[in-house]
């Protein structure tokens, strides 16, 4: 097994939410892939407040994806 060292800063480690000084390459994959996914989601919620999609039940949702699909029936 190889051995690879990282340099991250106390901000980053907080961040991140990292206790240990040493990680599996697995454990570090998971911590990161958190991070992006929560970013990501943050993201989402952040566009669907712009967009009035928030405020949208789920029936305005249902009704509204049926259309499109409606829509790229008939263009198809």
């Amino acid at each position: 097994m190889k051995t690879l060292n990282v340099s991250i800063s106390e901000l980053e480690l907080d961040k991140f939410g990292i206790k240990n000084e040493k990680l599996s390459f697995t454990e570090f994959l998971e911590i990161v892939s958190k991070e992006l996914t929560r970013q990501t989601l943050n993201k989402c919620i952040d566009l669907s407040e712009k967009y009035g999609l928030s405020k949208m039940t789920m029936e305005e949702i249902t009704k509204e994806v049926k259309a499109q699909r409606r829509y790229a029936k008939n263009r198809g």
